[in-house]
């Protein structure tokens, strides 16, 4: 996967917006951060439940891990370039689900289907 592919992805989920925080791109919705992406582009952080984090570490450590500071709260690790798209868009739209106001969460689920 591409940092601009990852940076879309989180972008298109509605009412998102990127800010600068602590020298990475945050990803935030209603001002509460949803999704990381390190500097170098290399590495991404995206909220999750602990159970996820774990299979996912589990099934995937090459491109899964547990991240610094955020990984005790169920956030999960991201190596960018291995990452599967598709995969990081399901990931990155659950964690939109988990941050933004549940009147979004239905309008953009009623959307998709």
């Amino acid at each position: 996967m591409r940092t601009s592919t990852f940076r879309q992805a989180a972008l298109s989920l509605p009412g998102a917006e990127e800010r600068e925080t602590w020298g990475e791109a945050t990803f935030r919705v209603r001002d509460r951060i949803f999704a990381l992406l390190g500097s170098d582009g290399k590495r991404a952080s995206i909220k999750a439940s602990k159970d996820e984090q774990a299979a996912l570490i589990a099934g995937d450590p090459d491109t899964f891990y547990y991240p610094d500071y955020v990984g005790v709260h169920g956030w999960v690790g991201v190596v960018v370039r291995t990452a599967d798209a598709q995969e990081v868009r399901e990931l990155l739209a659950e964690a939109w689900r988990m941050t933004a106001a549940k009147r979004a969460v239905r309008a953009f689920d009623e959307g998709e289907g």
